[in-house]
């Protein structure tokens, strides 16, 4: 299984070492020439550093603060590596194989040369939440950071599979990378999608990322974007989709990425049959102003932060100041849709002084509530549970 899984995706590349990044300049380089790194004395004094989980491979969070609009910087766009990246190439071709009629091998211009689309979207780890899980699972520990909002420029992956002529008897779509596993017995990352979803005019091969060229770091030259399901399916340094009958086989399609099929006891085994292979994310809002412990001033308490849904558009968001007793609807910016975020607002009374706290849950189009505690599972995926925070108000 291993060596098949290495013949797909067995790719040239180097791994590059992770290091600490500064906050706004970290991928200074949109990929010409590789990562470049700027040093804190080129940058502003109150650069934040991201934060790191891990040595190698990259797995950097984005810092709640940015979560206070509709688009995440791309300098400070959070990362996650299963190997690290491989050495950047534009010469590298797209291959399209298997269940089509056409087999084609395409350079990036020839990509770019199709018809271009915009989509924005959230892009969010599966693991994103995990250390908030009860009992604590094994994995990296990301609490809000491994998500982000982006306009992504590309081309339709259903424009790209019509040039190839998909097969009748074809029902999926293989995704493989340039990324290689650092040892031989390690398994490639091989994932894939239904063709169903592959020919969805929301699913791209995308090139540019808020409104230039991916980074390395992102997936230069080409990587797939599948707004509303989990960031395991986007697979970055994007080199062959192969069509085919049955979905991936390998570690990280039938072992890793998979959760319960009905719900389970916080910390019971799960058999394996029991499990499914997870794809959209369930609906989720988290507070990014105030930030818990934080002192501000006597006042009108202004409480924000963001709302999503890979299932439905988000239909309206509720912040309670009495722990959940009562509710009032908060006002939403930005355009609603399918793995898209929204910002809420609500303005609350702060009195004179003392301790203050809100919880915000939200609401998708459908009926579907954010639940108050998140469905416990054995990897630690998809957490959503009503997000709290306690500030002090103080002159």
């Amino acid at each position: 299984m291993v060596r098949a899984e290495r013949s797909f995706a067995s790719r040239a590349g180097v791994t590059l070492p992770a290091i600490m990044l500064t906050r706004r300049a970290w991928l200074s380089t949109t990929g010409a020439t590789g990562i470049v790194f700027a040093s804190k004395t080129a940058l502003n004094a109150d650069i934040e550093e991201l934060a790191r989980f891990g040595g190698t491979p990259q797995n950097f969070a984005t810092p709640l603060a940015y979560f206070d609009r509709l688009i995440t910087p791309s300098s400070v766009f959070f990362v996650r590596s299963h190997f690290g990246p491989p050495a950047l190439d534009h010469a590298r071709k797209l291959v399209i194989d298997g269940l089509v009629e056409t087999p084609l091998t395409l350079s990036v211009d020839q990509v770019r040369r199709l018809p271009a689309v915009e989509v924005t979207a959230v892009l969010q780890c599966a693991g994103n939440g995990r250390a908030l899980h009860l009992p604590r699972v094994p994995g990296i520990q990301w609490t809000h950071g491994a998500m982000g909002q982006a306009v992504w420029k590309g081309v339709r992956l259903r424009d790209l599979l019509a040039k190839a002529r998909v097969k009748p008897e074809a029902a999926h779509v293989q995704l493989a990378g340039a990324d290689l596993p650092p040892k031989p017995q390690t398994p490639a990352f091989l994932r894939s999608i239904p063709l169903a979803r592959a020919l969805s005019p929301e699913t791209i091969v995308a090139y540019e990322m808020n409104g230039a060229p991916l980074s390395l770091a992102h997936g230069a030259p080409l990587r797939l974007v599948v707004p509303g399901w989990a960031g395991d399916h986007w697979v970055k340094w994007l080199t062959h989709l192969r069509v085919q009958r049955e979905e991936a086989e390998g570690f990280f399609m039938q072992t890793a990425y998979r959760m319960p099929a009905s719900v389970v006891e916080p910390g019971a085994p799960v058999p394996p049959a029991e499990m499914r292979s997870l794809t959209t994310f369930p609906v989720k809002s988290l507070i990014v102003t105030p930030t818990e412990g934080e002192r501000r001033p006597p006042g009108t308490q202004l409480v924000k932060g963001v709302a999503f849904s890979g299932e439905a558009p988000i239909e309206a968001v509720e912040v309670s100041s009495d722990d959940g007793k009562t509710w009032h609807r908060a006002k939403l910016e930005g355009e609603p849709g399918v793995g898209r975020w929204q910002i809420f607002s609500i303005s609350l009374a702060g009195g004179a002084g003392g301790p203050m706290s809100a919880v915000a849950r939200a609401l998708e189009r459908g009926g579907r509530m954010q639940p108050e505690r998140a469905a416990w599972n054995p990897s630690g995926y998809f957490w959503n549970g009503w997000h709290r925070v306690a500030w002090e108000v103080a002159a």
